[in-house]
């Protein structure tokens, strides 16, 4: 049984990490990958880290490619890379569009609309093995085509695609909200008076153990918070304090902006 073989259009930071993952997660091999991108330094960086395919033309990894992941910006040409794409790569190759902010309607313009499309909204956790990437498939896709290669870097979720801006707005972007409130945390030890390095570790498993302990009890949050507060005690006044900062609505609106972000970036300016 012969193996996929996958071309990148762009070489960026997102190719880069499905790149890495799905080669450190045996999913995939380097000698599957090919990559094409207008910045030769990026090419030779993939080839000597990877040792990814990035000598061979871009028409010659079109026409071979089972899957075409396109990983440039939203503002790039799309126009000029669907014509490229139409021309050398077999009409069942199926596109894979990590372009944020792009439909699938948009897609099949610019690629052809009885090409199998796959619109995928990456992770950002790659490299380990959490996180879901979102995916929505026009009529011509199946998951046969494409599940082995998106579970090389994560977990995946197939959403209608009327979801995928919120899906990246809320879950692709949601690590940085993690991030910003370990950091916060961390800070806060720091001011009560901890040292850094303690207050930092602290942080974390705290995080990583509330999580594990939502998970194995299956209990809401709110079960949770009422068992860890007793009345007139040390959690319920932080936890009060913490209200009347407006953190949930100010999380919430977070989100909201990254939605509507992500639709914005779908339409040129």
């Amino acid at each position: 049984m012969t193996k996929q073989k996958i071309h990148f259009i762009g070489g960026g930071q997102m190719a880069e990490a499905i790149i890495r993952a799905s080669i450190a997660n045996d999913t995939l091999s380097a000698e599957q990958i090919s990559v094409s991108d207008i910045n030769e330094a990026r090419l030779q960086l993939l080839n000597t880290k990877y040792s990814v395919n990035t000598d061979s033309s871009q028409e010659h990894g079109l026409s071979t490619a089972e899957l075409i992941v396109v990983a440039v910006r939203p503002q790039d040409d799309l126009t000029a890379l669907g014509q490229i794409v139409q021309q050398f790569a077999s009409p069942a190759a199926a596109v894979v569009s990590i372009v944020a902010g792009v439909t699938i309607a948009k897609l099949g313009q610019y690629f052809g609309t009885e090409r199998p499309i796959i619109r995928v909204i990456p992770n950002t956790l790659t490299d380990t093995g959490y996180g879901y990437s979102g995916v929505a498939l026009n009529a011509y896709a199946t998951r046969d085509q494409v599940e082995k290669f998106l579970l090389g870097f994560g977990k995946v979720q197939y959403l209608e695609e009327s979801y995928i801006d919120i899906f990246t707005g809320f879950g692709v972007a949601g690590p940085n909200y993690i991030y910003y409130f370990i950091e916060s945390l961390a800070d806060a030890g720091v001011l009560a008076g901890l040292p850094r390095e303690q207050a930092w570790k602290v942080a974390l498993e705290n995080v990583m153990g509330a999580v594990v302990m939502l998970q194995q009890t299956g209990l809401h949050p709110r079960q949770l918070l009422d068992i860890n507060n007793s009345p007139g005690g040390v959690g319920i006044h932080g936890l009060y304090e913490l209200n009347n900062s407006d953190f949930a609505a100010g999380l919430q609106r977070s989100v909201l902006a990254a939605v509507k972000r992500t639709t914005e970036l779908g339409v040129k300016e």
